[in-house]
């Protein structure tokens, strides 16, 4: 029996780096199974230009990839969500909408790599090392048996890969 894709939705405050990065790695990697979308409570105009270099130099589409509102995913006429992942702390601290559904939730923080204030180049790298983390932590979920785990067992996993740092 073929079963429709898992919805995940992850959330940042300014949804331009770290939420984009990780919605562009869940599309490809997803392959029918996932499908990543991302939002931020307080958007950004556009996203990051450094995350859509790397995605391009990590061979992955930014064609459809744009900063957008979280209230968009609690509309009516939103997508059903399975599955949201915050990735920064400000996001997980705030008061988020009421999601359709009681998808399972997480938080995944990690450093935001558009604070990063170095060089071009040690900015750059701030966002590789966030997209390794992110892949990792990505591949990790994609991994898991979900339909053989029980509620609890579900929350412990998604917690533990939550504090994975390769």
């Amino acid at each position: 029996m073929i079963m429709a894709p898992k919805n995940i939705l992850i959330l940042c405050t300014g949804n331009s780096a770290r939420s984009i990065l990780a919605e562009a790695m869940i599309n490809h990697r997803g392959q029918g199974r996932f499908c990543g979308y991302s939002a931020g409570s307080q958007p950004k105009a556009t996203p990051h230009p450094m995350a859509l270099e790397l995605l391009r130099q990590m061979k992955l589409p930014t064609d459809n990839l744009r900063s957008k509102s979280w209230g968009v995913f609690a509309a009516p006429d939103a997508p059903h969500l399975d599955f949201i992942f915050t990735v920064c702390d400000n996001a997980a601290g705030e008061v988020c909408p009421v999601w359709p559904g009681h998808p399972a939730t997480a938080h995944w923080g990690l450093d935001d790599p558009a604070a990063d204030t170095g060089t071009p180049d040690q900015q750059m790298q701030s966002f590789r090392t966030t997209f390794h983390i992110l892949d990792v932590r990505i591949a990790a979920f994609m991994a898991l048996a979900l339909e053989n785990l029980s509620p609890n067992e579900l929350k412990r996993e998604l917690t533990r890969i939550g504090e994975i740092v390769p």
